[in-house]
């Protein structure tokens, strides 16, 4: 990590829910925790653990009840409704587990909505840009298909194409092989691999494939709502590539 800038920095975020209720309960407990720029790490831990609570933080999805989290340098404990809205959308790229395409829309519109959300139009350069982002997921033939005409696999390609669309630095990704089958799995790892390898951009993969995440450059593991001590080379940033 040392040789890495840094892409996020955590310092020990809390997260509770119900606060000051009876059944008040802390899920995340004083996590730290650092990202570098380029890295393609793993998340795992057992269900119940808090890494769906912990990756919606870090997605700016919901607040941690206290600590500090640094985005990019910046702290976003402070920032209002709008700059959130605005960070999340310069900063963060995501891809689930079910791949949310809009079923109404083409495969190349799905890729160009963060152009549409942002601009209220797609140009003739988003078109552009989402049919060289579906060439290289392999699917600029299927550009003009919906969803439901294509298989699993290639809906969650079109899912990374999106994710990609913005030129995010970080995408989070959770569970984005859990509803694939081997083979298929395997091709979307390797994309988002190539992704990470050719255009630098960092991936965060929640996952509870041992095989994916051991194929990652390293693995953060999350135990009762904590980051758990590393214990292994994977843990010391070293390349599995």
């Amino acid at each position: 990590m040392s040789e890495r800038a840094e892409l996020l920095r955590m310092s020990r975020v809390c997260k509770s829910y119900g606060v000051g209720t009876p059944v008040e309960t802390e899920v995340l407990h004083s996590v730290d925790l650092v990202i570098g720029q380029g890295e393609f790490v793993a998340l795992i831990g057992p269900s119940g653990s808090g890494k769906s609570t912990l990756l919606n933080i870090i997605g700016l999805l919901e607040p941690m009840s206290s600590g500090d989290y640094l985005l990019e340098g910046r702290s976003v404990a402070n920032l209002s409704d709008t700059e959130l809205t605005r960070c999340r959308g310069d900063t963060l790229g995501f891809v689930f587990q079910f791949h949310h395409l809009l079923p109404a829309f083409t495969a190349l519109e799905n890729v160009m909505m963060p152009a549409l959300i942002r601009a209220g139009r797609f140009s003739d350069a988003d078109r552009q840009y989402g049919l060289s982002l579906l060439d290289r997921v392999g699917l600029k033939a299927a550009a003009g298909k919906k969803p439901g005409e294509l298989s699993g696999g290639m809906q969650q390609r079109v899912a990374i194409a999106r994710a990609l669309a913005r030129g995010s630095p970080l995408v989070l990704a959770d569970e984005p092989t859990g509803n694939l089958d081997t083979q298929s799995a395997d091709e979307v790892f390797a994309l988002m691999r190539q992704f990470n390898r050719d255009e630098g951009t960092t991936f965060l993969i929640v996952t509870h494939d041992p095989r994916l995440a051991q194929r990652c450059d390293r693995i953060i593991e999350l135990v009762d709502g904590r980051v758990r001590p590393p214990t292994d080379v994977h843990d010391t940033a070293v390349s599995k590539a």
